[in-house]
């Protein structure tokens, strides 16, 4: 199996000392939380606002296996660029949403983990981005701290009792930092928590003299720009009402849309379990004319996910179905989940690579056999072609395409 969370394609994320240091404190969230959840009770983690991915991609390969990741970003063209790294990171126990915080209120107790790198003022980018600096205001950060509160309101219900929520901002000032954290502390109902630090890492504690543990990345002491970070464990038995879970029977409506046009409802072609290493751990169903596999474990979840939010990708889009043929799917091409010998390799040039990306025509070696071919260049998957001889046609996704025609004099690769 191609392993995909380390292919250039999908680290698109800058890894400055703050990343790093972020990486180790989140990895010391998970020494906290793990030890307390059973290994059958696992629930979702949920990163609140995601996009463009370098978060959830991190909180991914930083969860136990088994588990699923929820990465949401209300932003619709951002949401989108979100799925597309999260496709590229190819792990299958994903979702990605694109909905309002509100919009998880009814989800009572559904997540052991929330994230949430709340909209802020951004002092942090000064020194990178002079917008930031002209956009700044005190009436500007009056306006953030109080619709990070309205956003931590809104989520708090989903989070379970003893769950973990970690706080973030890229900014300096106390009352969206310091502050917040003592109020969700006093008036939501949580510890804050100590991570685990190594003082040689250049982390600055908290600045207005309270007594809790806060981690504040200033840019003079730590490579790279501001950043500020808390951990707050929700109290035990909280009092919000827990719904049923019931799924809703499809509405008049709904049924309705469904026979308008009469149209018989396509089946799962049988050879789409075939592309999947272990295809017994998933459930398959079509959604309009793709065929799409989410780990059965999170079954109940993921229809409720459904139900109750935008879902615009989810486990693993294997194929599209056009006429007789079922295409296989880039989502597929960088699964990790995708079975050994499926398809045929083909190994490229750095040029070919490039070409492909920008969504060109290729003509392959004689020697590779017609049909689907998956295309690797330096064994790393960079996406499937239909080699029909004379040339090869690009199944690459049009939206994904590299757009500039520049080719540096010297590449450079960073393995």
């Amino acid at each position: 199996m191609i392993d995909t969370h380390t292919h250039i394609y999908g680290e698109e994320f800058d890894e400055d000392r703050s990343a790093v240091v972020a990486r180790a404190l989140e990895a010391g969230v998970n020494m906290l939380l793990l030890p307390n959840i059973a290994a059958d009770s696992w629930q979702p983690m949920l990163d609140l606002c995601a996009a463009p991915g370098g978060k959830s991609t991190l909180c991914r390969s930083t969860l136990p296996e088994g588990s699923l990741l929820v990465a949401n970003e209300v932003m619709r063209n951002r949401s989108q660029v979100l799925a597309e790294n999260l496709i590229k990171w190819g792990h299958p126990e994903v979702v990605v949403t694109n909905n309002d915080p509100a919009d998880f209120t009814e989800l009572t107790h559904l997540f052991d983990v929330i994230l949430t790198d709340v909209p802020c003022s951004g002092e942090g980018m000064f020194r990178k981005d002079p917008v930031a600096v002209d956009e700044w205001s005190l009436e500007n950060v009056d306006i953030c701290w109080q619709r990070q509160r309205r956003i931590l309101t809104d989520i708090w219900p989903a989070l379970k009792p003893g769950g973990l929520l970690i706080y973030s901002t890229c900014t300096f000032n106390r009352e969206e930092d310091e502050d917040n954290v003592a109020w969700i502390a006093k008036e939501l109902g949580a510890d804050v928590l100590e991570v685990p630090t190594d003082e040689s890492w250049g982390i600055t504690g908290n600045l207005t003299g309270g007594g809790f543990p806060v981690y504040r990345f200033l840019p003079h002491k730590v490579k790279g720009e501001g950043f500020f970070l808390a951990v707050l464990r929700k109290h035990e038995g909280e009092c919000e009402e827990m719904p049923s879970r019931k799924l809703k029977s499809p509405s008049r409506m709904d049924k309705k849309k469904k026979g308008k046009d009469n149209k018989q409802p396509l089946s799962v072609p049988k050879e789409a379990k075939e592309w999947l290493a272990s295809a017994s751990d998933y459930s398959l169903a079509m959604k309009d004319t793709q065929v799409v596999a989410f780990p059965k474990v999170y079954q109940d979840e993921y229809a409720l996910l459904q139900q109750t939010l935008k879902v615009i990708h989810a486990g693993i889009t294997l194929g599209e179905i056009k006429g007789k043929d079922l295409i296989p799917h880039h989502s597929l091409a960088m699964s990790t989940a995708l079975a050994d010998d499926t398809f045929p390799l083909a190994e490229v040039t750095y040029e070919q690579a490039i070409a492909y990306l920008r969504k060109e025509g290729l003509v392959l070696d004689a020697d590779v056999p017609r049909g689907y071919v998956l295309l690797t260049y330096q064994q790393m998957p960079l996406g499937f072609v239909k080699n029909i001889g004379n040339r090869a046609n690009n199944l690459y996704p049009q939206e994904w395409r590299i757009r500039s025609g520049y080719l540096p004099e010297e590449v450079v690769t960073v393995f």
